[in-house]
């Protein structure tokens, strides 16, 4: 969804004085950290504020589903009742608030620490570092090419654990004879699932540099080519192996099957370790976790959440927001969010022994430049996104709809999209 700036919204906000001292106050934070993995990570982010030493408040405004919390959070800035914080994913979906004037620069808060030094990779601090400004924190690395599969449910099959995804292809009919659903998805969202399935299964077989080129530079070639074909054939085959549930299922009641041992595997980002977690699980012990879909081929991505600060009129506020944007980046909080997240932190020198076996092998990954893949959402618009979704999703849920003709409408897509 695209929002069309009002010339006179506008006028207001860059005119936006500041003249009030700084104090303590509230601060209201939208987000749509709203599983139970979610909420106990955003739970570290809300105690660490309140208990700044400043007297500050952390006013949580959690609003399921990415698309209905940055449309909420878009709105509210046009009407003049902009939020204290906001947390977007990297990429272009806050450009316009940015391009006109509508976000807080970081700049003072980068500088004193050490932002430009302590982040990494590159490619994660230059989703805030716009034409020499910073207008956002990065508060983790969240990596969408992950298969995490039942240790119970291979078993239950008389199967070996996967080492990639061809293999648990090739094993799912056994599955699904075993009374398991081997492929696990959700539809909710206008499908963001099956798409964030869709993108993972055509990283794997196109590698890095296709895929940056196809959503990159809007390469036609590759998106009407052969990789892309054999993907969205090899999708629409998966169809037979998921539960006629799926429709409007969230993601974290898809990965709640796998926990339970009802389903073999679902693709999702690492967010789903969090969930694991929460149900007292651990990785390589309790669960399989394919980092790339490939454990002889690990490839991590550059996704994750950054929070955004929304100019206020009111100065003890902007002081607040600067506070919190410190703290958010501070290696303790950085620990302690991500550790029950799911996700890396973004700070490149804080102690991690602590994280599970599958974020040990992701942060392993994350050092080696050949295996980072930049996020999808880097290269296109909110718009180009909704439509992908849409098109991916009617892909899977109408079994009339040829392959030929959904490759068509995706090459279409891609060539027009901003």
């Amino acid at each position: 969804m695209r929002y069309k700036l009002m010339t006179a919204a506008l006028a207001a906000a860059a005119a936006i004085q500041f003249s009030a001292p700084a104090q303590a106050t509230d601060l209201e934070v939208i987000h749509w950290w709203t599983s139970k993995g979610e909420s106990r990570a955003v739970a570290e982010f809300a105690k660490a504020f309140d208990n700044d030493g400043q007297g500050d408040h952390w006013v949580d405004s959690a609003i399921a589903l990415g698309q209905t919390a940055r449309a909420t959070v878009m709105q509210r800035v046009l009407g003049g009742d902009p939020p204290g914080a906001a947390q977007f994913n990297p990429g272009r979906e806050y450009e316009e608030l940015i391009k006109n004037n509508l976000l807080l620069q970081l700049d003072d808060i980068a500088k004193e620490g050490h932002w430009a030094d302590v982040i990494r990779p590159k490619k994660i601090a230059n989703a805030c570092l716009v034409d020499g400004h910073w207008y956002c924190v990065p508060v983790n690395i969240h990596s969408w090419p992950w298969g995490w599969y039942s240790y119970g449910a291979f078993k239950k099959a008389g199967l070996s654990n996967p080492k990639n995804f061809d293999e648990f292809v090739k094993d799912a009919p056994k599955l699904k004879e075993a009374g398991i659903i081997p492929f696990a998805i959700g539809g909710d969202g206008n499908g963001w699932q099956i798409k964030g399935a869709f993108d993972q299964m055509v990283l794997y077989k196109i590698g890095i540099p296709k895929m940056e080129q196809m959503y990159g530079k809007k390469d036609a070639d590759i998106a009407g080519g052969d990789g892309v074909k054999q993907v969205l054939t090899e999708l629409k085959d998966l169809k037979q192996f998921t539960d006629s549930g799926y429709a409007n299922r969230n993601w974290n009641d898809t990965t709640n099957l796998v926990i339970t041992g009802k389903a073999g595997l679902q693709i999702m980002g690492d967010w789903a370790r969090g969930e694991f977690a929460a149900a007292g699980m651990t990785g390589v012990k309790d669960f399989g976790c394919m980092i790339g879909l490939d454990e002889d081929n690990p490839i991590v991505s550059t996704d994750g959440d950054v929070i955004v600060f929304p100019k206020q009129k009111d100065a003890a506020k902007e002081a607040a927001q600067k506070r919190l944007a410190a703290l958010l980046i501070s290696p303790k909080v950085q620990v302690a969010f991500n550790n029950a997240k799911g996700s890396m932190p973004v700070r490149g020198d804080v102690d991690m022994a602590s994280a599970d076996p599958c974020m040990q092998k992701a942060l392993k990954a994350v050092e080696d430049p050949k295996r980072i893949a930049t996020s999808v959402q880097r290269f296109i618009t909110e718009d180009t996104s909704n439509q992908l979704n849409s098109l991916i999703n009617q892909f899977w849920a109408d079994d009339s709809m040829t392959v030929d003709a959904a490759q068509k409408k995706f090459v279409d897509i891609i060539k027009n999209s901003d």
